[in-house]
């Protein structure tokens, strides 16, 4: 699955838009990892215990989104895009999004 942020993909042509395609979690934070990730902010810095839930939420956002994808007859995800928002305290959800399309090499 070849997947862009940009509108196009060089070296293609689109040969069919297939729709939105979008892979979404829901994460919260453990109190193990609040009193870690407070730890670590005493002593400034990245605090890795965060850094490390977000980047594994990205992931499986990602992949749910080419999952979603692939079950529609995709090859390619265009102007990927993720987004976050707080729905509760503690509680974040992710966003991976994109277009859906068939995309067919231009020949040389």
């Amino acid at each position: 699955m070849l997947v862009a942020t940009t509108n196009d993909l060089a070296g293609h042509k689109i040969v069919r838009n297939l729709g939105v395609v979008r892979g979404i979690v829901v994460r919260s934070r453990s109190i193990v990892g609040n009193i870690g990730a407070s730890i670590q902010s005493l002593f400034g810095g990245n605090i890795t215990l965060y850094t490390s839930l977000c980047e594994r939420a990205r992931s499986d956002a990602y992949d749910l989104m080419v999952q979603h994808g692939q079950e529609i007859g995709a090859n390619a995800i265009l102007a990927m895009r993720y987004d976050a928002n707080e729905i509760a305290a503690g509680i974040t959800e992710v966003l991976a999004y994109g277009t859906a399309v068939m995309a067919a090499p231009i020949p040389e």
